[in-house]
């Protein structure tokens, strides 16, 4: 057996890590647990990288260690067919994690808004193969917006950067997406519509 010598580290903390109460610890659990669920429709990313996920709280009136967890999710879009299975697959991490009993809250106010997809989602999305969204968020608001039968240049392919690209279709795989084909390298991708 070799005797290796005692590493020290080079940096001693400044001040002890705060110590967490059991809620905030298990809020924090959670919070960990709903980065590594997958959104349905574009398993590349997390809710919480899409910004479904607004809010893990504690349930008002229960106790902070066993008291319901609730999960506040804010759907893309109203109508939105994968809405129950993002609850099931949320509720379903959580009581695996051990950190149930929880329920799901939807908030659709204020509306869901592709400016709430993180930076790193953003890159999960190129790295997939689909287009990213620019940015929206006007101060007044979110417009309505007509889709023109050719979209202006501007939406860079995935595959090779390049801004020469065309729209196929103004629905991809889900209606959040548009189909569109580089003319550059000839490779179809899908857009994640800015709205």
């Amino acid at each position: 057996m070799v005797n290796l010598p005692e590493l020290t580290p080079l940096h001693a903390p400044s001040a002890p890590a705060p110590q967490l109460s059991p809620s905030d610890d298990r809020l924090a659990q959670a919070w960990q647990v709903l980065h590594t669920v997958l959104d349905p429709e574009v398993p590349a990313v997390s809710l919480c990288d899409l910004g479904i996920v607004r809010d893990v709280r504690l349930a008002e009136g229960h106790s902070l260690e066993g008291g319901v967890l609730e999960i506040v999710l804010t759907p893309t879009y109203s109508g939105c067919p994968a809405t129950e299975v993002i609850e099931s697959d949320v509720l379903a991490a959580i009581d695996a994690a051990g950190l149930g009993p929880a329920r799901v809250l939807l908030q659709r106010a204020p509306a869901w808004t592709t400016d709430w997809i993180s930076e790193a989602g953003r890159q999960k999305l190129r790295a997939y193969g689909i287009a990213p969204p620019g940015p929206v968020a006007p101060e007044q608001g979110v417009p309505i917006r007509f889709m023109p039968r050719r979209q202006a240049p501007g939406v860079p392919c995935p595959h090779c950067a390049s801004p020469r690209t065309e729209r196929l279709s103004a629905f991809g795989s889900t209606a959040c997406k548009a189909l569109y084909r580089c003319l550059s390298c000839h490779e179809p991708f899908e857009h994640f519509k800015p709205i």
